[in-house]
């Protein structure tokens, strides 16, 4: 049994811990500095590790100058590999994993397999990764890839689409507030808020009673509202457009995953008619697939060059009900099109009434590139573009809604 350690050190802070750490980090060739070998699940760990990040060597023959991994060039072996890092590393490392292993060897070619599909970790960059092979895939694999998409898809839903309704219904309801309203329409709470004003106090029963002691008591106060707030009677009618236009340039993924997912969330509410654009230099309405957005991911080409005032110029013509609409542009405004009239349009838009809003991106990643030139011309006209994460995503639907400011976050631009 190992001795405990010494009183006020963790048991992860003992010399031998330290150095089974550092030579994790450092890899084969620290193991002469810190003087530790590896055995049983450390050794195969480090095994792993080093297949994929181990510099200058290349097994698989695939020469270049940078780190390459030893997995080779057949299929079992990177099947193998991907099972070892399932084993070893949680889910979170293994997608990093992963993604690592597809950028810096070029596995992307292996993904048109089924094998290798069901060996690996579902995530959104997988999923960008098999929208992005788009037509090379082969019919025996594109089953699998809509396991694998669906399987993704599903979770993002789990995950977003309760608070999103919510959100957006509240954002909704408030939307409707009148100022005469019927008796069972009142929000007291806001008509008690909105006339605090008005309070007034009132003679205690002692006072108007006359009973001893009881001058100079006060009673209870009352607040009289003069102005009373309340909400619109409820019904099912439309009550605002949302345009989602969604830039799917190859370095858009991840955000074309989750537009496809909240898409889908925003078409399922009644009061809501939602309609999603997405586009490279063509564009393309998958509107009536939103009732699965595996569907629309699938009508969707990742790559290619990018025409944004192409795509406003489509949402525009689109738009019936200004007062009522909100356009949310998805894009890092790479504009390949005409530069200022992308510009142009959304000036546009909002002098007809449109809420316009830009989101760099739509996904958990940090800052992304994108055309700051074009962010400040939007910014200057009172459109602020910035990075979204999905999680924020209905607040800021929910502010575009009730027409709010938006909750931009602090390291957007």
């Amino acid at each position: 049994m190992d001795a405990a350690p010494p009183e006020g050190e963790r048991p992860d802070e003992r010399p031998d811990e330290r150095l089974r750490r550092w030579r994790m980090v450092l890899g084969e060739d620290g193991a002469e500095g810190t003087g530790r070998a590896l055995t049983g699940r450390d050794a195969a760990m480090d095994g792993a590790l080093t297949a994929l990040y181990d510099g200058g060597k290349n097994p698989g023959g695939r020469g270049g100058a940078e780190r390459s991994a030893g997995l080779g060039a057949s299929a079992p072996s990177v099947a193998r590999w991907l099972g070892d890092i399932r084993t070893y590393f949680p889910a979170p490392v293994v997608q990093v994993m992963q993604r690592d292993a597809i950028d810096r060897l070029g596995l992307s070619a292996l993904l048109l397999e089924p094998e290798m599909l069901e060996a690996v970790e579902p995530d959104v960059h997988l999923v960008g990764t098999l929208l992005s092979l788009g037509k090379a895939m082969p019919e025996t694999t594109r089953e699998t890839a809509r396991a694998v998409v669906r399987k993704v898809v599903d979770d993002l839903e789990r995950r977003l689409a309760t608070r999103t309704r919510a959100t957006l219904t509240g954002a909704l309801d408030r939307s409707a507030r009148v100022a005469r309203p019927r008796h069972r329409d009142i929000d007291w709470n806001r008509t008690i808020r909105a006339n605090l004003k008005n309070y007034v106090s009132l003679p205690g029963r002692e006072g108007r009673e006359g009973g001893e002691g009881a001058e100079g008591r006060e009673g209870a106060g009352t607040v009289i509202p003069e102005r009373l707030v309340g909400y619109g009677r409820t019904d099912r009618s439309v009550k605002k457009d949302v345009i989602l236009c969604v830039d799917q340039s190859g370095s858009m993924a991840a955000s074309v995953v989750h537009a496809a997912v909240f898409g889908a969330v925003l078409a399922s509410m009644r009061t809501l008619a939602t309609r999603l654009v997405v586009f490279d230099t063509a564009v393309v309405d998958l509107t009536d697939q939103l009732d699965d957005p595996v569907d629309v991911l699938f009508g969707t080409q990742l790559g290619g060059g990018t025409d944004i005032n192409r795509a406003l110029a489509y949402c525009q013509s689109r738009i019936t009900r200004p007062a009522d609409t909100v356009v949310v542009l998805i894009s890092d405004l790479h504009e390949g099109g005409i530069r200022d009239g992308m510009v142009r349009r959304a000036a546009a838009m909002k002098a007809s009434g449109v809420r316009f809003v830009t989101l760099l991106a739509l996904s958990d990643e940090g800052t992304p590139s994108y055309d700051r030139e074009h962010a400040a011309a939007l910014a200057a006209l009172g459109f602020p573009a910035f990075a979204c994460t999905p999680d924020l995503f209905p607040e800021v639907m929910a502010a575009a809604i009730g027409g709010r400011p938006l909750p931009i976050p602090d390291a957007g631009p």
